[in-house]
Formats: structure tokens, sequence, C-alpha cells
């Protein structure tokens, strides 16, 4: 289950007799509960627009899910993080089903790859792309009608319930040699293998011979 979840926080600074009409505020941002979402919300407004929570005031947090959390897509996601040095812009793309995935894929590679810290990280934007719009190479490579995926592992299953047994006589063949070998082709060179051993079999009659 995902760790990150996107959130739509809303808040403004509290009406006062100098100012009655205050202007709201409204952010989106990704964090593990509403609570380190609005403490994330008065971080970025007191960075932007000089509000402290001591004089602030949420009005509204609601929790944003996919819209088809099982469709592929692909997502572009602009950063600002500070390193060690100085604070560095960047954008990278990511395939995944959601949005907030493909956040967390974002701080992973941060945090593996820069060493940057989830609190030095600052997501400006996050949109999802088509695939025209893609530019790196590792999501472009997905990209073609063609892709195909090997499959060297296959577990063979009995045709019907009642012959699925839990012990085995002998190890079950698993593993498919190339794309043209099924598992029927393996399993048929196995058992002439097997025949072939056997007393009086072919290979007996070979060595006889």
């Amino acid at each position: 289950m995902a760790w990150l979840h996107q959130y739509n926080v809303v808040g403004r600074k509290i009406p006062s007799d100098e100012e009655v009409d205050t202007p709201v505020y409204r952010m989106k941002i990704f964090a593990p509960n509403a609570v380190v979402a609005q403490s994330r919300f008065w971080y970025y407004m007191r960075q932007l627009k000089k509000v402290k929570r001591a004089v602030g005031e949420i009005l509204a947090v609601n929790e944003i899910f996919e819209h088809k959390p099982t469709t592929v897509k692909n997502f572009g996601v602009w950063l600002r993080y500070k390193s060690r040095s100085d604070t560095i812009n960047m954008y990278k793309e990511y395939r995944d089903v959601t949005m907030s995935s493909a956040v967390e894929q974002m701080y992973m590679e941060m945090s593996g790859r820069h060493r940057a810290r989830w609190s030095a990280i600052m997501v400006l934007k996050v949109v999802a792309l088509a695939a025209k719009e893609c530019k790196r190479p590792h999501t472009l490579q997905f990209h073609s009608s063609t892709v195909a995926f090997p499959m060297p592992h296959q577990r063979p299953r009995a045709p019907e319930k009642k012959y699925k047994t839990t012990f085995k006589a002998s190890r079950p063949t698993t593993f498919i040699s190339s794309k043209r070998d099924t598992i029927k082709d393996v399993l048929d060179a196995k058992a002439n293998k097997a025949a072939r051993r056997q007393p009086g079999g072919a290979a007996e009659q070979e060595e006889n011979a």
C-alpha cells in the first residue's frame, strides 16, 4: 500500500479589524497523512506569503484519489531540492498507476541518487503526460506497440482442481529455455528423457546394440 497520499489543503489568514477580507489559498500537497499535509501547508505559506500558523486557519483538508488507479500513465514531476551546496531545480518522468506512487518513486530516487532528505524536497508540479510529451529515454522505451517481455519462469498448473496436490513425485519444470518452448514442450521433453532411462528403454537398447 502507498505510504504517500495527495491532499487538497485550503487555508487563509484569520480576518482582523485591519484586514477583514483575507485571501484564501489552496495547495495540493503530497504527505503521509492529513496532519503532515497541514504542517507542510503552513511551511510553504510562511515562505511564500509570510503567514504563520499562529495567525492562520485551515478551512478544508481533502484527500484526492486517482480517477483510474488501474491504468498505467506517464507523469512529469517538477521539483526543487536543497543539496549540500546549492538549491537545484529538476524535472523527472515516471510511469505508474497513480500520481502519489509516481511521487513516491521520485522521493526514493532522490534519496538514493542525490542523498536528498524528504524535508529538503519541494514538489512544484506533477502532471500526467501524453506519450508525445515524454522526453526521457527510460519512459519512451515503453511506448512501442511491439514491446515484449521475456517469461523465463512459468508454473505448470493442474487442468482440474481434483488433480491439484500439495506434493509431487518429481520436481516440476518451471524454466522455459526460449520463446518457442511452451510448458507442454518442456514437459514432453522431460517425459521422453525419463522414458529413455527406464529399463528396456531406448537408451538401454542403444547400449546393447
